[in-house]
């Protein structure tokens, strides 16, 4: 199986010893993304600025991938607070048409960064 790295500067640099995305067999998968302004890597501010600045930066990786969010099969969405559900379910709409991907929503004691979400997704090109 050969393994095609994906990067752009659209979207923060790994802060750390992964890839923005790796594309195999079809399948494209997104590291998980914070909120991170890729111009200065610092945390946008509160949850509802984070989740549109991750949501941001995975449409750019999709679509430095030849995708877009529309591609994306599998979310899996980390939250510090589960009471901000019902908000990213409101803010997800915005970037999502039906049929929406398959998603988990995990609650989590700490995220890097000391950010208040993380989401990481799997795209499959049409």
């Amino acid at each position: 199986m050969t393994k095609h790295r994906i990067q752009t500067s659209d979207a923060p640099q790994a802060i750390g010893t992964y890839s923005q995305a790796i594309e195999a067999g079809g399948v494209v998968y997104l590291s998980g993304q914070i909120g991170l302004d890729p111009g200065t890597m610092e945390l946008a501010d509160g949850f509802e600025a984070q989740a549109h600045q991750v949501f941001s930066n995975l449409r750019s990786v999709a679509a430095a991938a030849g995708g877009g969010l529309d591609d994306a099969v599998k979310l899996t969405v980390y939250l510090l607070d589960l009471g901000n559900f019902a908000r990213l379910n409101e803010i997800m709409a915005g970037y999502f048409t039906e049929p929406y991907p398959a998603r988990s929503a995990v609650g989590v004691s700490q995220l890097p960064k000391g950010a208040l979400i993380e989401i990481d997704a799997v795209l499959v090109r049409q």
